[in-house]
């Protein structure tokens, strides 16, 4: 069948085919990468997905472009998690709720986030020599999600009162990143829970006096 135009009408069905296989294959990949680390096979993502492993390099030319969508599926996540709370929850209990997620976040996706890094950090250096090329700024837009979730809860509790005013988002998230690091090799599992303890414990405290600092 053609259009007026002597067009077939066969590429919208393959445009929902190929958006089909892209959500296969990053719903494959967040598999296979949980599994196996962000180093897992490409072609047991793809074979997963149900695809062969050229249609996954049309999607995703390279690992970085794949684990970057794997990041930024995650992030949808949580971020969306970070609305759910903000509609539902009191300023003070949606923030805290979401911190701890976000520390799983942390704890779950730091191999796939420092892959990514050191992958795209090469690429960078490439594109330098080369003097073209913008590498990383997939990164950018997750972190950059990230800090906008966390500024909308913690602008709520401020407002509420509940939250320390010289607190800033890119505190609290530095802090959350801080203890997922720092905690990856411990063999005490309540760790990390009691160290954000702690910061929502300095969260929710008073800011003391400029003259006692």
């Amino acid at each position: 069948m053609t259009t007026a135009y002597g067009q077939g009408t066969e590429p919208r069905p393959r445009r929902a085919d190929a958006r089909l296989n892209r959500e296969r294959l990053v719903s494959a990949a967040q598999e296979v990468f949980a599994e196996s680390g962000p180093e897992a096979s490409l072609n047991e993502i793809a074979r997963r997905a149900g695809v062969g492993p050229g249609t996954l390099y049309r999607h995703f030319p390279n690992r970085p472009a794949l684990l970057a969508a794997v990041l930024r599926e995650r992030i949808a996540v949580l971020c969306a998690r970070a609305d759910e709370l903000g509609a539902t929850e009191p300023p003070d209990a949606a923030l805290t709720a979401w911190l701890h997620a976000f520390l799983v976040h942390a704890q779950v996706n730091q191999g796939l986030a420092g892959a990514h890094l050191v992958e795209e950090q090469g690429k960078q250096g490439k594109q330098e020599e080369q003097g073209s090329g913008d590498a990383g700024g997939g990164l950018v837009d997750c972190h950059r999600l990230i800090l906008d979730a966390a500024s909308g809860l913690l602008a709520r509790a401020q407002a509420d009162g509940t939250a320390r005013g010289d607190l800033t988002p890119d505190d609290l998230v530095r802090l959350v990143v801080g203890i997922a690091l720092s905690t990856t090799h411990s063999r005490d599992a309540g760790q990390p829970g009691r160290l954000l303890s702690l910061v929502l414990d300095a969260t929710y405290a008073p800011a003391a006096p400029a003259n006692d600092r």
